[in-house]
């Protein structure tokens, strides 16, 4: 498994605080974003999220199940995250290990709590039927990012999901066939910023070696138009009350420019 070396974490520390980096972006700048949808003819909603070199496939499967004890008139929702040894050498088979159950969770509360889906209508008959929804992130190459890339992935499918037809009678989901009703989803869009902290530096988007020497992060979803609904810190450097002020800011400033980035695909 290969690791960013001590010197090139120290050369990265360096050109970021004269306000440089690696790639000749500037610190709060995003690599190109390209997305390309309907990937999968298996899946409800789907897309392929390249942000540079990393790359991300997101699907959107429906079914009908008893919904949860908690919320018997809405829908179920479960995000899931694999990162497949494909995508870097830093990846095993076997049982998903933190990085992927936290990429999962992120991306799970970003959607729950802005309420993106309206899943009170999604309910099919309370406290039997409801329609669940299961969101399946999986990483095709990791050059950084995967958490961004990964919500980005998941709105974008999400807008792209079709409800198929449910056949009442036999009481099972017609795969294949389709209603002409897309998924339920709100206005206010949650998208996923993470801000990485490397000395004294802000920056985000950044490659897998920025990564490798970052000393905390957070991960902010929220709307472009000002709505926060999740916010989450990894790594464990401290950040000052200045900073997550800044970061904040950083944040916001981002979402705005990511959205500008991806807004057709959400009309």
């Amino acid at each position: 498994m290969m690791e960013t070396s001590r010197l090139t974490g120290n050369r990265i520390k360096e050109y970021l605080s004269e306000g440089k980096r690696f790639d000749g972006r500037k610190l709060d700048e995003f690599r190109e974003i390209t997305i390309e949808t309907d990937i999968s003819n298996k899946a409800e909603g789907s897309v392929r999220v390249r942000i540079g070199k990393t790359e991300v496939l997101v699907g959107v499967k429906l079914d009908v199940a008893e919904p949860y004890p908690d919320s018997p008139d809405r829908g179920n929702l479960m995000v899931t995250s694999e990162l497949l040894p494909i995508s870097s050498p830093r990846f095993e088979y076997g049982p998903p290990k933190f990085p992927s159950i936290e990429i999962g969770r992120l991306v799970d509360r970003a959607i729950r709590e802005s309420k993106f889906i309206e899943l009170e209508k999604l309910c099919i008959k309370e406290g039997e039927k409801v329609w669940s929804v299961f969101i399946d992130i999986y990483s095709i190459n990791d050059d950084g990012n995967l958490i961004d890339a990964a919500g980005i992935g998941a709105i974008v499918a999400l807008k792209m999901t079709k409800l198929p037809k449910y056949d009442e009678e036999n009481e099972k989901v017609v795969y294949g066939e389709f209603t002409n009703k897309k998924i339920p989803l709100s206005k206010e869009i949650p998208i996923i910023i993470t801000v990485n902290k490397i000395g004294d530096s802000l920056i985000v988007d950044p490659t897998l070696e920025e990564e490798d020497v970052n000393e905390a992060r957070m991960t902010i979803g929220g709307s472009v138009e000002g709505s926060l609904f999740s916010i989450q810190k990894g790594n464990s450097k401290e950040i000052t009350i200045e900073e997550m002020h800044n970061i904040l800011e950083l944040s916001e400033k981002t979402r705005k420019k990511v959205f500008s980035s991806i807004e057709k695909y959400m009309k």
